[in-house]
């Protein structure tokens, strides 16, 4: 997993509460159990228009945010159903960090097994961000996972808080497999010791 230490980027507005994961990834893509290529069927109900073209409305598809690797959403996001291909989908299209009031739990969590990195601010400090990501070609946001702060274009900081361990993990990279490997040495002791202790196991 690729570490999230610093990142400086477009940070697209979407101001809607309750984006479900059909929202982010509709059920039609989760026929894959690649994680990449799914990033065409981020948002695409709302994306694409029914005769497959784009809806020039939507956010993502208009020039200043088509390269947002940030997004601004409303409260409560990435609800419903549990697919993993949500944050899948969001970081195969380029987007490495999303900042809301609120987040589903399982949605929550399965971005940090991704490198996706959610942040959770206070409504005051949301509508400053979401103002920020308003500003067009100027929506640039910094984040700055170390010192766990959010810098708009104007220079102004917004603080925020994390849980210990999932940042370290997304500061090393470290997703359950990667975790796991950081024990090799120890995992490696056991089995030979093991065989030697139980030749009949």
């Amino acid at each position: 997993m690729e570490k999230f230490t610093k990142l400086t980027g477009v940070a697209a507005p979407m101001p809607i509460v309750n984006v479900d994961t059909d929202m982010i990834i509709p059920k039609d893509y989760l026929k894959t159990i690649k994680r990449t290529g799914l990033g065409t069927g981020l948002f695409a109900e709302m994306r694409y228009n029914d005769d497959g073209s784009e809806n020039p409305d939507f956010v993502l598809n208009k020039s200043a945010y088509r390269k947002a690797q940030i997004l601004v959403a409303g409260d409560n996001f990435g609800c419903g159903s549990s697919r993993e291909h949500a944050p899948w989908a969001l970081l195969d299209f380029g987007i490495r960090c999303v900042i809301s009031t609120s987040f589903a739990d399982i949605f929550y969590n399965n971005c940090f097994k991704n490198g996706v990195l959610p942040i959770t601010v206070s409504p005051e400090d949301l509508e400053k961000l979401m103002d920020d990501a308003s500003r067009g070609s100027n929506a640039t946001l910094s984040i700055d996972l170390e010192a766990k702060e959010i810098r708009g274009p104007d220079g102004g900081v917004v603080a925020f808080d994390l849980d210990d361990f999932k940042r370290h993990c997304m500061l090393n990279g470290l997703d359950d497999i990667g975790l796991t490997m950081e024990k090799a040495g120890a995992i490696a002791s056991f089995e030979k010791r093991n065989a030697e202790q139980r030749p009949w196991a």
